[in-house]
C-alpha cells in the first residue's frame, strides 16, 4: 500500500516539475498588446472602426478621404501548422543575407523567422482594393494596410470578414531643430560654437564629450555597420559627403513618400524637402578630414524619405512602419529618426504598447535592430509624474536621446518622460545645442543646429561604433551599457529621478569595455569563466543587475528572483490535491 502512494506521489512531483514552468509562462502577459484586438470578441462591423475616424469625417467635407490602418485577422490566411511553416520558409528567400546573419546575432524572439514575416494576403488586400479605396502601405510586422478612404469605403471595409479593427493613420512631427539666431535662441553659453581643430573640424568637441573621438582611436568607425536613418529627403551633394577615396556609402534607399528608389530632391519636392535629413546624415555620416568629420564616417547607410514637409502629410507613422521594415529586410543593424507621433494618442497610451510606431519599434529591436529616437524638443519641468515624450519614444528598448549643451547642462527644450508606465525616458544624452552638421543649402559650408534631432545620431554614432566592435551585443546588452557608463549615473549611481536626464551624457569609450563590474575583464568573459553567474542568460552579470536594482533580490540570496525555482501555480496546486486524493483513495482501494 504505502509503495503504491509514494509511487503516485513521486509520479505528481515529476509532473510538477515539469508543467511549472509551462504554467509560469503561460501567465506572463505579452510584452505587446496588438492594435489587431477588437472592442468586442465577436464585434459588429460598427465596433471595428474606431471612434476617432467619425470625428476626423465630421472635421471634412462629404466625400472627403482620410488615411486610416486596417487590420487584419491575425493567422495569414494560414490555419494549419504545416502551412505557416512552408509559408514561413518562403518568405526567408526575401530576406538579404546580411538580415539573416544580424537576427542570428541578436534576434530574441524564437527562431530566426516567425509569422509576423509572412506578407498580408493578397486576398485581403484585393478586398479592400475591392471598395474603391486607394491601399498606400502594406505592412507585414503589424498584418496591415493603411488606405486613403472615404467614410463610406471606411465602412464597407467594417464589413469584410478579415478585417479586425479599422483606426486612423496618425500624423506626426518633425522634430525640428531649433534655430539659434532665430525667436527660440537660448542663452549665450548654450550657443557656444564648436572650435575648428583637428581632424574632426567643427564636429571635434561634440565627439569628444561622449568620447566618440576615443573609441574612433581605439580602432572602431562603424565600418561594416548597416545604419538606417528615417526622416526627410537626403542631398548628397556636399563635399563631405564625397571625399575622393571616401564617398558616402550607401547600400540601399526608398522614397516612401513618392514610393520610388530616390530619397534625395526631386520634381515636385517642397523646398525644404532634404533640409532635416540632410543634417542628419551629416552628423553620422560626413567625411572631410580638418573641417567635419561625422560621428560614424566609415558605416554603411540605408537612406528612408518618410517624412513628406508639406502641409498636407507631414510626418504620418505608416510610412515610419514601411521605413523599418525596409531598413531590416536591407540588413540595418541600427535605426535612428527624429520624428514623433502623437495625434489622437495621449500620455497615457505611451506605455510601449499601444502607438502603432511603438509597436514596430517593438518588433524591430526583437529583431535585433537597435533603434533610437529623438526625446523630443517640447520641454521640462521638475515633476517626475508628467512627461512630454511622443511616440516611439516608448517602445521597450529603443534607446530615446534628450540633449545637452557644450558644458553638459540639460537644454531646455529637451523633453522629458517618464514613459506611462513609469520607465526612464530619455536614457541617454549628447550636444544637442549648436550641434554642427553640414549645410544644406550648399555644398562646402557647415552649420549649427538644436534639437534632440540633432543629439540623436550623435548617440547612433556611438552606437554603431560599438556594434563594430560588439556585434553580438544583444540590444539589452547595448542598453545595459550605454546607460550604465553614461555620466549621471557614474556620478550618483542611478538615473535621474525628474526623468529629465535619464542616467546623463554617453562615453563610448567607458561603454565598449562591457565591464560592468570593473575587474579589467569583459563581461561576457567572465561569465564563460564562471567567475559570475548570468542565471538569466542576458550576458550580463547577476551581480551587477542587482547592484544596479536591488529589487531584483528581494530574498538577499545573491540570485535574480525570476531565476528562482518557478511557484506552483493554481492549476498545478490543484494538480496536486487531486493526485494525493486518488493516491489516498488507492491506498484503501488496494488495502488487502
Amino acid at each position: 500500500m504505502f509503495a503504491w502512494r509514494s509511487f503516485l506521489i513521486t509520479i505528481v512531483a515529476a509532473i510538477v516539475v515539469s508543467i511549472s514552468p509551462f504554467n509560469a509562462t503561460a501567465q506572463t502577459p505579452s510584452p505587446t498588446r496588438s492594435p489587431n484586438q477588437s472592442r468586442d470578441a465577436t464585434p459588429q462591423s460598427a465596433l471595428k472602426i474606431h471612434q476617432s475616424l467619425d470625428t476626423l469625417f465630421s472635421q471634412r467635407a462629404v466625400g472627403q478621404r482620410v488615411k486610416a490602418w486596417v487590420f487584419f485577422e491575425s493567422t495569414k490566411g494560414q490555419r494549419l501548422a504545416n502551412d505557416q511553416v512552408t509559408a514561413i520558409q518562403n518568405a526567408k528567400r526575401s530576406f538579404a543575407n546580411r538580415a539573416i546573419q544580424r537576427r542570428t546575432l541578436r534576434r530574441t524572439k524564437p527562431n530566426l523567422f516567425d509569422t509576423h514575416d509572412l506578407p498580408v494576403p493578397p486576398s485581403y488586400i484585393d478586398a479592400i482594393r475591392s471598395t474603391g479605396a486607394e491601399v498606400r502601405v502594406v505592412s507585414r510586422w503589424l498584418n496591415a494596410v493603411s488606405v486613403l478612404a472615404s467614410q463610406q469605403q471606411i465602412r464597407q471595409m467594417a464589413t469584410i470578414p478579415s478585417v479586425v479593427n479599422i483606426q486612423p493613420v496618425r500624423q506626426g512631427r518633425r522634430i525640428r531643430p531649433l534655430d539659434p539666431v532665430g525667436q527660440n535662441k537660448l542663452t549665450d553659453p548654450n550657443l557656444k560654437l564648436q572650435s575648428a581643430a583637428g581632424f574632426y573640424g567643427e564636429a571635434e568637441a561634440q565627439l569628444a564629450q561622449i568620447k566618440l573621438s576615443d573609441l574612433h582611436t581605439a580602432g572602431f568607425t562603424g565600418a561594416g555597420v548597416r545604419v538606417a536613418i528615417l526622416d526627410t529627403g537626403f542631398q548628397r551633394s556636399h563635399d563631405a559627403f564625397n571625399e575622393p577615396g571616401h564617398v558616402l556609402n550607401v547600400i540601399a534607399e526608398f522614397d516612401f513618400v513618392s514610393n520610388d528608389g530616390d530619397t534625395s530632391i526631386e520634381v515636385g519636392d517642397a523646398a525644404s524637402q532634404h533640409n532635416h535629413g540632410t543634417w542628419i546624415l551629416g552628423t553620422l555620416g560626413a567625411y572631410k578630414p580638418n573641417l567635419y568629420v561625422g560621428g560614424a564616417y566609415d558605416a554603411e547607410f540605408i537612406l528612408c524619405k518618410t517624412e513628406d514637409t508639406t502641409a498636407e502629410y507631414r510626418a504620418e507613422e505608416d510610412n515610419y512602419v514601411a521605413g523599418l521594415e525596409f531598413a531590416e529586410l536591407n540588413g540595418a543593424d541600427l535605426v535612428t529618426s527624429s520624428l514623433g507621433y502623437i495625434d489622437w494618442y495621449t500620455q497615457g497610451d505611451l506605455d510601449g504598447l499601444t502607438a502603432v510606431t511603438t509597436i514596430a519599434v517593438n518588433l524591430a529591436t526583437a529583431n535585433g535592430m537597435h533603434c533610437l529616437t529623438a526625446a523630443g524638443n517640447s520641454g521640462h519641468d521638475t515633476n517626475p509624474a508628467t512627461s512630454s515624450l511622443i511616440a516611439p519614444a516608448d517602445a521597450w528598448q529603443v534607446i530615446t536621446v534628450g540633449a545637452v549643451d557644450g558644458t553638459t547642462a540639460i537644454a531646455s527644450f529637451s523633453s522629458d518622460g517618464p514613459s506611462a508606465d513609469g520607465r526612464t525616458k530619455p536614457e541617454v544624452l549628447a550636444w544637442g545645442v549648436n550641434t554642427r552638421t553640414v549645410s544644406e543649402s550648399n555644398d562646402t559650408t557647415y552649420t549649427g543646429k538644436n534639437g534632440t534631432s540633432l543629439s540623436t545620431p550623435l548617440a547612433a554614432g556611438v552606437v554603431a561604433c560599438l556594434v563594430q566592435a560588439h556585434p553580438t551585443w544583444t540590444i539589452e546588452q547595448m542598453r545595459w551599457y550605454l546607460m550604465h557608463t553614461a555620466s549621471d549615473f557614474v556620478a550618483n549611481g542611478t538615473f535621474d529621478a525628474a526623468f529629465v536626464r535619464g542616467y546623463g551624457v554617453l562615453d563610448a569609450l567607458a561603454a565598449v569595455a562591457g565591464d560592468c563590474d570593473g575587474n579589467g575583464i569583459d563581461d561576457v568573459t567572465d561569465i564563460a569563466n564562471l567567475t559570475f553567474a548570468d542565471c538569466n542568460a542576458n550576458l550580463i552579470p547577476d551581480v551587477c543587475e542587482i547592484t544596479d536594482d536591488p529589487t531584483l533580490d528581494q530574498n538577499f540570496n545573491g540570485t535574480i528572483d525570476t531565476c528562482e525555482a518557478a511557484i506552483p501555480t493554481t492549476s498545478t496546486w490543484g494538480l496536486i490535491v487531486f493526485t494525493l486524493l486518488i493516491a489516498s483513495f488507492g491506498s484503501i482501494a488496494f488495502r488487502p
